[in-house]
């Protein structure tokens, strides 16, 4: 990849066995978040079929950015399930443990968005937040479908 576009915040997603990894990057740790979250919600759908006509809050809080991360991607994939929503639109704050976070989207809809799988959970498999040479950072999981 040219590292003038590895600069820029993108997600991608990673074949694992039968599971999907999500594997960001971004320059700030809130913003890896944010892209993490996409990956999440392209793993069901094209993120750019959804629409914002719902917000919820969300807060997570953990000793550390690897299980913050796995708890940021288990609280999505609650809400989404018990709510019957799907996201599209990611705005995070993090300080000292603590994420306060906004995400947007709508209630399924089966025909439009046409979900491919149902994302049973994050895991710890190939959990990992860490910042690479460039100074960006990464945060990726396995999600379990």
């Amino acid at each position: 990849m040219p590292k003038a576009q590895s600069q820029l915040p993108h997600w991608e997603h990673f074949d694992h066995d039968a599971d999907m990894g999500i594997r960001d990057i971004a320059p700030t740790l809130a913003g890896s978040f944010e892209q993490a979250a996409l990956a999440l919600t392209a793993v069901i759908t094209n993120p750019n079929t959804v629409g914002n006509t719902r917000a919820l809050s969300i807060k997570c809080q953990a000793p550390d950015n690897e299980l913050l991360f796995l708890d940021w991607i288990n609280e999505l994939i609650y809400q989404m399930s018990t709510q019957h929503l799907i996201f599209g639109c990611y705005k995070v704050k993090i300080e000292q443990g603590k994420l306060t976070a906004t995400a947007s989207g709508e209630t399924v809809d089966r025909e439009r968005h046409q979900p491919a799988v149902e994302i049973k959970g994050a895991t710890f498999t190939e959990l990992r937040v860490y910042r690479n040479e460039e100074a960006m950072w990464i945060a990726q999981c396995i999600v379990d479908v």
